[in-house]
């Protein structure tokens, strides 16, 4: 039978481990009861304030009359910032600390919009997973979502996005399937397959560039961020 790797006898390996291990610890070293949530005011949170009142009425409408029926709680929020923190990071403990959806059936959905960092996500529980999958995710927030998004229509992308996954909850999603999709073959494709191999990459950058300091951000795109990353409501 032969013997596992000695990790000793691979020091490369060790120190990009541990180097991850570093980099890991320092992105997640602040407990989450440091962030500031915003409260759970209704089912449109909007702390952002990108959205006008005619629009949060209606969107809050909708969410109302899909709980009624299905008994899922969709939640969408906007936030003023990330507070240095992913968005897959926030929109999880944000998830987790409004505990959204049902706790037998962990079928919470969460919208998040961070304008300030130019990224949105969609969240949701366990129980939801089958039917808002990640693909279906993705799809909504690059064909409806973004584009409106970009052109400074957060409202309609807002309003597009729910109405979209509204749609997935509450009706057969063969016809969402056959919709121009992520391709296997598509250039997102390709950078799951190597974002591994750049996340190492980054890893020893930030170590060795530590200390350095950096120059801040700005504009561009409006950065996608979508699927489900098994939050489970509370």
């Amino acid at each position: 039978m032969p013997r596992a790797p000695s990790v000793r006898a691979h020091p490369v390996f060790a120190w990009l481990i541990l180097g991850l291990w570093a980099f890991l610890a320092f992105a997640t070293a602040a407990p989450a009861q440091e962030l500031k949530f915003p409260d759970l005011t209704g089912r449109v949170v909007d702390q952002a304030n990108i959205l006008p009142l005619d629009s949060r009425q209606a969107i809050d409408a909708k969410l109302l009359d899909l709980e009624n029926k299905s008994s899922i709680q969709f939640v969408v929020a906007t936030v003023d910032s990330l507070q240095d923190r992913d968005i897959e990071t926030f929109a999880n403990l944000l998830f987790r600390k409004w505990a959204l959806g049902e706790k037998k059936n962990n079928n919470g959905v969460l919208l998040l919009v961070a304008p300030k960092e130019r990224k949105v996500r969609i969240e949701v529980g366990y129980g939801l997973e089958g039917v808002l999958t990640d693909a279906l995710s993705k799809l909504i927030i690059v064909n409806g979502i973004a584009p409106r998004f970009k052109s400074g229509d957060f409202a309609g992308g807002v309003s597009r996005g729910v109405d979209d996954i509204i749609s997935i909850l509450t009706t057969d999603t063969s016809e969402w399937q056959k919709k121009p999709d992520l391709r296997q073959d598509s250039p997102e494709s390709l950078l799951n397959a190597i974002l591994p191999f750049l996340i190492v990459a980054v890893v020893i950058f930030i170590i060795w560039r530590f200390g350095k300091g950096g120059g801040g951000g700005g504009g561009g795109p409006f950065i996608v961020m979508g699927g489900p990353s098994s939050s489970g409501g509370g």
